[in-house]
């Protein structure tokens, strides 16, 4: 049986929006194929021009992975923890009647579990509100307004077996206020979450699928960019 990829990460570009608490990526040429002439590389009639570019973001920018450092002192940094949490058999539930600060509650995720088709038993859960495709034109409404997953809808995952999901937008807490009930929750219990997925809708009615989201190997990282992808049976 043939399988589909569907990317569903954002692209990374210089200032692109960010979290309300941080700073938006530096991501510009440094050297050009234009500047790189006057280095004289390769032979005669065959010259060698190259291009590099410059990064400088936190890392916790675009489509990323948090780390359990990143809300714990003890938690462990995203180069120790294990591969296997990046990878596996995920589904993705139908949330898209969820409005911008809205509450996703444990009713919600029964519901769209039914409609999914799929049992989570262990699985990466994913959660399409149609948030990113509402507002990616909208530099505000993207960082101040997706929705919350609540602490109950977490339990509801944690209590299947589930210690990884996912969401559109910059966060799984609402903008709105600055408790963070929810990274506090999967803090105490072991539990860890992609944000600012893209695409989902693609997912929505696919059933089980493979997903990937393997963070970079920073040492000491609280979190990392990913290139996350689902892997789906045709």
């Amino acid at each position: 049986m043939g399988k589909k990829i569907i990317d569903l990460s954002l692209t990374v570009e210089d200032n692109m929006p960010a979290h309300k608490l941080f700073q938006s990526p530096i991501y510009i040429p440094a050297l050009t194929h234009e500047t790189t002439k006057s280095f004289n590389l390769g032979v005669e009639g065959d010259i060698m021009t190259f291009q590099t570019n410059y990064i400088g973001m936190l890392d916790h920018v675009g489509t990323h992975v948090d780390a359990f450092r990143h809300v714990n002192p003890k938690g462990a940094p995203v180069d120790k923890m294990p591969l296997d949490m990046f990878m596996g058999k995920a589904v993705t539930f139908d949330l898209q009647h969820i409005k911008d600060l809205e509450d996703i509650t444990a009713k919600h995720m029964e519901e769209a579990e039914k409609k999914s088709g799929v049992k989570v038993n262990g699985h990466i859960v994913l959660l399409c509100t149609g948030f990113h495709k509402r507002n990616a034109n909208d530099r505000k409404q993207i960082v101040w307004g997706n929705p919350g997953l609540t602490v109950e809808a977490t339990q509801w995952l944690l209590d299947r077996g589930s210690k990884v999901h996912g969401v559109e937008g910059p966060s799984t807490d609402k903008p709105s206020d600055n408790i963070f009930a929810q990274h506090r929750f999967c803090r105490d219990n072991g539990v860890t979450h992609y944000e600012w997925l893209v695409n989902l809708e693609e997912t929505v009615g696919k059933g089980e699928y493979e997903f990937i989201g393997l963070p970079i190997k920073f040492k000491d990282g609280s979190g990392s960019p990913v290139r996350a992808v689902a892997i789906i049976n045709n």
